[in-house]
């Protein structure tokens, strides 16, 4: 059986395990936060507000000995949601969430969850240099009109990324603010950041008190990755941005003109959910139109978790809602953030590398990748003394992990020792080393990373290197008494093929919450991204460091997130009548699936060809999304439609209904009827045909006509009906129809592609096709 087929048996047994695993516990006395959904329309007259009202339903759970001590239920509440969620976060027992549930005009109770953050050239990879002045994304006023709200650890304000120079007055729809702080004043807001807000309650009631000697109770970021998210996002150029000499270049947002608002949600000990159910529904309500939001947790069921829920009452207004996917890849079944109305985005690598090799006494040379630039310096011209303390390649123990405390002075001092990647910070193995004596570093990836390379600012000299190599140098030094090396950085390499390649951290699907649903929709890039930096903190975050920049290289989700939410904030500047769906559409189906050798997308775990369960539709073509001739539009009563279908109680759909008391009216059905940019069909009993449908809207030329190829399947016929669309006329809707019939049950998911092409407009549809077999 080949190494996919084991990986697919793993996801089917993922997918009738998952719900049974228990996430959390907490002991019954024990005060935890509860984010509780409340039916605003339930509210009695007698009550003024609704927070009111949300007092005396709490009150009415709280113990009688409770209610007439000092605090009653005074502090319980911690959060009003008003605008994206209706309901409160509030302080309780797990016996007194278990009562409030079961009271009238209480929808849902969600406990507390703690997410955490996924952690230049990519404007011109991406094509989107406005020195070329036949590029249709060229700055325009009307992208000052756009406002994204990143959800993060702050901004740091300083940064010549967040200059606003030439820059019009703040949009008059925005209702938004600057709160201040310890070290963050209203004079930090400009016209570029004109928003910063902080959550923290829910991360007090779970930690207690932020230590204000340690931590900006303000929006002031000392952490880095919110700075470095909101410059991705839509940064101001800045010429001559580097960091330590790699990556020198203009450093600017996706979209330049669009305008930020700052969101601290995130602290030293996490993410905390409520605290981000706050931000949404206060970014919603300031008048953001983009959101940002590089972190994610575990995945829940659609009705129990708050984000997806959020995020739906998001949509509702209008709202274009850009997650990362995680960074659990290589593994299946890893993806955060699957909510078919949020866009989720995978990480992909461009064609820059920042190369470094290790020089063996056998005169073998290996190339790896590094951004060292220290004072300490190797000759290249001499070889040093070598040293793995493990004691088997292919195993690795704490001594060769290069953990703290794990390394002998006398063995390591004064040569460069070979450490395997794992459990600890790939550049706080070279703090260890450095402490040990050591000269140098040579970082090996294990099985679990491959051959994918990550570049990081280190201490002391050191070379990270893939898996293959790594095994050949580790035994050479436990064979070798006399084993050396010399270690040698190059700079910057432009032009690496081939590129883009799903990186190996990436997260992957099928998504188990509904197979019919693609997860993740698109791949940006995400490895190596150079952005502006906190003045707080060093660009290896090691408390040793004590180095200051002003922009830093990170990679991970979080990096390929805000690049598709600025193109999102730019193609709202050009269609500002498109809604979220048309918006998603239009990123996915002109998305590629080739690299630059013009071979197909490949996945830097196997170095195999990558499929739609690492990169979606493909990876991000800003220039042929601005112009996509159809789109796939979902409106907020579809996307209930699509949860009419996934047998949830009356209870449960409702928390999806505050706004508008939606009600099923059974459009669609099966969940593959979703009008997605994507098709996915899942033979689940005996069946052998099943039947999807599809409607686009043109948003091309009026008179258009459009052809539809698709690719061949080996376990089924494909049938589109009509094949030919004629357009008459801008903004017409035009339905068809897919057929499947099997042919043979296939033991793996089949991939394929379904294109409409005018001539000028190539639409392409990523297809999947799963056989489960009959028991």
């Amino acid at each position: 059986m080949d190494e996919y087929s084991v990986k697919w048996l793993f996801f089917i047994l993922t997918i009738y395990l998952a719900f049974s695993l228990v996430l959390c516990s907490q002991t019954p006395s024990t005060k935890k936060t509860y984010i509780v959904q409340m039916d605003k329309t339930s509210m009695p007259q007698s009550f003024s507000s609704h927070l009111e009202w949300y007092s005396s339903k709490v009150k009415s759970v709280v113990s009688e000995q409770e209610k007439h001590g000092d605090d009653g239920n005074k502090g319980r509440i911690i959060y009003n949601y008003e605008t994206a969620f209706h309901g409160m976060a509030a302080q309780l027992t797990e016996e007194e969430a278990e009562k409030l549930e079961e009271q009238d005009g209480v929808m849902a109770i969600f406990p507390e969850t703690i997410c955490q953050l996924h952690t230049t050239r990519s404007p011109k990879f991406l094509g989107l240099e406005r020195e070329d002045s036949t590029n249709a994304w060229s700055q325009q006023l009307t992208d000052h009109d756009v406002v994204v709200g990143v959800l993060d650890t702050g901004i740091w304000p300083e940064s010549a990324s967040f200059n606003d120079t030439g820059m019009a007055p703040v949009p008059s729809h925005w209702k938004g603010t600057c709160e201040t702080g310890r070290a963050f004043n209203a004079h930090h807001c400009n016209r570029k950041i004109i928003g910063a807000r902080v959550f923290y309650r829910g991360y007090e009631a779970a930690t207690g008190k932020i230590n204000e000697q340690n931590e900006h109770k303000s929006p002031r970021d000392q952490d880095g990755h919110g700075t470095h998210t909101a410059a991705t996002v839509a940064g101001s150029p800045v010429r001559g941005a580097n960091l330590l000499g790699y990556a020198y270049g203009t450093a600017r947002g996706m979209a330049p003109g669009a305008r930020i608002a700052a969101y601290k949600v995130c602290w030293a000990g996490g993410c905390f959910s409520s605290d981000i159910l706050s931000a949404v529904d206060r970014a919603v309500a300031d008048g953001v139109n983009v959101l940002s939001i590089s972190l994610g947790g575990g995945v829940s069921s659609y009705y129990h978790d708050s984000l997806s829920i959020a995020t739906f009452g998001a949509m509702e207004m209008g709202v274009f809602v850009s997650c990362s996917a995680g960074n659990g890849g290589p593994d299946p079944v890893s993806l955060t953030n699957v909510s078919p109305w949020i866009t989720t985005v995978g990480a992909s690598t461009m064609d820059r590398e920042f190369p470094a090799t290790v020089k063996l006494g056998t005169r073998t040379t290996v190339t790896g990748t590094s951004l060292y630039k220290g004072q300490r310096n190797l000759l290249t011209n001499k070889q040093y003394p070598l040293v793995y303390p493990g004691s088997n390649s292919s195993s690795p123990d704490p001594s060769s992990l290069c953990l703290e405390g794990t390394l002998d002075p006398v063995k390591v001092g004064g040569k460069i020792v070979i450490c395997d990647r794992g459990i600890s910070p790939r550049v706080q193995k070279g703090q260890v080393v450095k402490e040990a004596g050591g000269i140098g570093m040579i970082l090996t990836n294990t099985a679990a990373n491959g051959e994918e390379l990550v570049a990081d600012c280190h201490l002391l000299p050191a070379v990270a290197i893939g898996e293959m190599h790594g095994k050949a140098i580790k035994h050479y030094a436990l064979t070798n008494r006399n084993a050396t090396a010399t270690l040698a950085f190059i700079g910057t390499k432009l032009g690496i093929r081939p590129s883009p390649v799903v990186a190996a951290f990436s997260s992957r699907g099928p998504n188990f919450l509904t197979l019919e649903i693609l997860k993740p929709d698109i791949v940006a890039p995400g490895v190596d991204i150079l952005a502006a930096w906190t003045g707080d903190l060093s660009p290896s975050s090691l408390p040793t460091d004590h180095r200051r920049v002003k922009f830093n290289i990170l990679s991970g989700t979080s990096m390929s997130c805000p690049h598709v939410s600025g193109i999102a904030a730019l193609l709202k500047a050009r269609h500002p009548e498109w809604s979220p769906a048309a918006m998603k559409s239009a990123l996915m189906t002109t998305a590629y699936v080739h690299d630059n050798n013009k071979g197909p997308l490949k996945d830097a775990s196997t170095a195999a060809p990558s499929t739609p369960f690492e990169h979606g539709a493909g990876h991000i073509n800003p220039l042929k999304a601005i112009d996509p001739g159809l789109i796939y539009d979902i409106d907020p009563q579809d996307y209930f439609e699509f949860l009419c279908t996934q047998s949830l109680t009356p209870i449960q759909l409702k928390v999806f209904s505050k706004h508008s008391n939606r009600s099923c009216h059974h459009s669609l059905a099966t969940p593959g009827d979703l009008n997605y940019p994507a098709i996915s069909v899942v033979f689940s009993d005996n069946s052998s045909t099943l039947t999807i449908h599809r409607t686009v809207t043109n948003v091309g030329p009026p008179i258009s006509k459009y052809h539809v190829a698709v690719s061949p399947f080996k376990g089924a016929t494909v049938k589109v009906e009509p094949q030919t669309l004629n357009f008459t006329s801008r903004n017409q809707k035009l339905s068809y129809r897919v057929t499947f019939i099997t042919k043979y049950r296939q033991t793996i998911p089949e991939f394929g592609g379904l294109v409409w092409k005018d001539g000028v407009h190539k639409v392409r549809s990523p297809i999947i096709i799963t056989w489960f077999l009959p028991i």
